[in-house]
């Protein structure tokens, strides 16, 4: 089996590394670029937590800050190991998406204990930021990073969607799976599709992808990396 990781770079040649070990061969073809923005002017007084949503968020925030103590609170474990791994000291995970980080932070924080920041990028999927605010939380959203969508395909990535060397694609966010689908019609090969299988993180991210017609898709039991790759190897073993 071989798939398009449609990851940003970083996180594409991790979860390519782990593909390889079950013997699931892989191709890298970024939809997203991410771009620091060390002049976003983050602001930490008084701050009681920090909310982080990706692992790209974890690193812009850890570029654009020292600050390593405050309590942090992760969407999934994937993005707790991130933080962790730039040296984060508290750092809890929801083990889940942003609603199940909603809950986490109403189970263990107080309304009148301090502000909490969302770091993250200029776009985002769910209403973290809404669903806090409702519930009482003084919460500032901080812009560190943006992602850049692709404006084309690798000529590799045509290639090899021509010569049909492509078992399926994956995709861990609905605007990667839009972007995808963008430029597969820019390139008149919307049609390639119908010989690939889409892997999608959630149902957000199927219904971002179902602009065009694939050999069938398939979504993770649960939004993380393990989920994902459980299911890619269910399928390669089929």
């Amino acid at each position: 089996m071989r798939v398009l990781i449609t990851r940003p770079s970083q996180d594409a040649e991790a979860f390519a590394e782990r593909l390889h070990g079950h013997g699931i061969e892989s191709l890298i073809e970024p939809m997203l670029t991410i771009h620091h923005l060390p002049g976003a002017g983050l602001n930490l007084a008084e701050v009681q937590a920090l909310l982080v949503t990706s692992a790209n968020g974890v690193r812009a925030l850890a570029a654009a800050d020292d600050e390593r103590a405050s309590p942090l609170l992760a969407v999934g474990d994937a993005t707790a190991a991130a933080a962790r791994a730039e040296g984060f000291t508290d750092v809890t995970s929801a083990d889940g998406d942003v609603d199940d980080l909603v809950k986490l932070v109403q189970d263990r924080l107080d309304t009148s204990a301090g502000a909490l920041v969302h770091a993250g990028g200029s776009a985002v999927t769910g209403d973290l930021v809404g669903q806090l605010g409702a519930a009482g939380f003084e919460i500032r959203r901080a812009v560190i990073y943006e992602a850049r969508a692709s404006a084309g395909l690798s000529p590799a990535c045509q290639r090899a969607l021509a010569e049909g060397s492509l078992d399926g694609a994956v995709f861990f966010s609905p605007r990667s799976a839009s972007t995808f689908v963008r430029l597969l019609s820019m390139a008149d090969s919307a049609d390639r599709a119908a010989a690939l299988q889409a892997f999608c993180l959630s149902d957000a991210v199927v219904a971002a992808a179902a602009e065009i017609s694939w050999r069938g898709v398939h979504v993770s039991g649960r939004p993380d990396v393990e989920t994902m790759i459980d299911l890619l190897v269910r399928e390669a073993t089929r």
